[in-house]
């Protein structure tokens, strides 16, 4: 036994160095998979990931049109139901026009009146310029007839200074000239009063012209309310939100449905304040709609809110207060959607979504 003990304490000896060895190759064997580890995930992270601006902070919006009446009436048809798909153009209530078409036939009534009375100042018009044309032919015979009595008296003037002639002829010259200087001057008078009769005529004239221009524009204002009766769709989209019945009475601009335009839905999404450093205008997006989880689209920014959304809201925040608190504000980004996502048929204004802004996009 005291031989073989050297023999185990050499070989014990021998076997010794050989764990610290193996630990290295094991921590070496580890550092190399931790890197190859990290290298694999952080490699993504590096080339793309940390240029990523992400939030789930995002809505699908659309520009909802209200469909209201500008008119008052009662409800004879509702074409359309909850939900319809309808285009633009299509019929989506009338109401009834009972009296709304007797109101357009009465101004056509007028209209008609005033053309008949602009007729009538027509013609008396021009019978007024035919009495100018009588009093002017008047007033000639007149002159005509005081030139006469004028040469006559002064003949006869002479002649009784030369006590030719009686002065009874005298007088009666004289009294031929004041008859001829009567007549001309009632015939200068009728003529100045035809003349003016015709600028009267003129004057009617031009205000039943006005008169006709204000009935016309109430004909048209009758038919544009007469076309008001039937409401129709603005663009393409679905009716959503519809309370009408028949028969429900209609008051001018009271909300009587929405109408959600199909193809013009687009992401809302409220980025912080620190994340819209590099967000530009027109940088890719990577979008992932909640009701399509599987599948990821690529958008592009549209545009920026030029204020936070606290700034348009109801009651907005006075910071101006001792008990000030700062809080990180929300800016919203519109953000478009491809026509693949469009198409698909399964987006709707409200659902929710998670978008990611590629900050490379942005101009340096």
């Amino acid at each position: 036994m005291s031989r073989q003990d050297p023999v185990k304490t050499e070989s014990t000896a021998v076997a010794q160095p050989k764990t610290p060895n193996r630990k290295k190759r094991i921590l070496a064997v580890v550092a190399v998979g931790v890197v190859a580890v990290g290298g694999w995930y952080g490699q993504p992270y590096w080339t793309h990931g940390r240029y990523m601006v992400e939030t789930n902070d995002a809505y699908v919006a659309a520009d909802i049109a209200v469909i209201s009446s500008r008119i008052q009436g009662y409800v004879a048809a509702v074409p359309v139901r909850e939900n319809a798909v309808v285009k633009a153009g299509d019929v989506l209530v009338r109401l009834d026009d009972g009296d709304y078409r007797i109101a357009l036939q009465i101004a056509q009534s007028r209209v008609v009146t005033a053309g008949q009375t602009l007729a009538r100042i027509d013609a008396q018009t021009e019978a007024a310029r035919a009495t100018v044309v009588q009093a002017g032919a008047l007033r000639d015979v007149a002159t005509a007839q005081l030139r006469s009595a004028t040469t006559q008296a002064d003949r006869v003037r002479r002649l009784a200074s030369d006590k030719v002639v009686a002065q009874a002829q005298l007088d009666t010259a004289i009294d031929g000239l004041d008859t001829a200087t009567a007549s001309l001057a009632s015939a200068e008078a009728g003529l100045a009063n035809a003349t003016a009769q015709i600028a009267v005529l003129q004057a009617q004239h031009a205000e039943a012209m006005g008169s006709l221009k204000e009935l016309a524009l109430a004909v048209d204002q009758a038919g544009r309310n007469l076309d008001l009766t039937v409401l129709r769709a603005p663009t393409d989209g679905t009716i959503a939100n519809m309370t009408l019945e028949v028969g429900d009475l209609v008051a001018p601009g009271a909300r009587l449905a929405a109408l959600v335009p199909r193809d013009s839905l687009y992401i809302q999404a409220n980025f912080k304040e620190t994340q819209t450093g590099k967000i530009a205008i027109g940088a890719p997006v990577g979008i992932t709609f909640d009701a399509l989880p599987d599948k990821v689209f690529e958008g592009r920014v549209l545009s920026l809110a030029p204020a936070t959304g606290s700034v348009f809201s109801l009651l907005p925040p006075d910071n101006a207060t001792g008990n000030f608190t700062k809080i990180v504000q929300r800016v919203p980004v519109r953000i478009s959607i491809p026509a693949a996502a469009l198409e698909s048929g399964h987006l709707r204004a409200g659902l929710s979504a998670v978008v990611e802004v590629d900050r490379r996009g942005a101009a340096e």
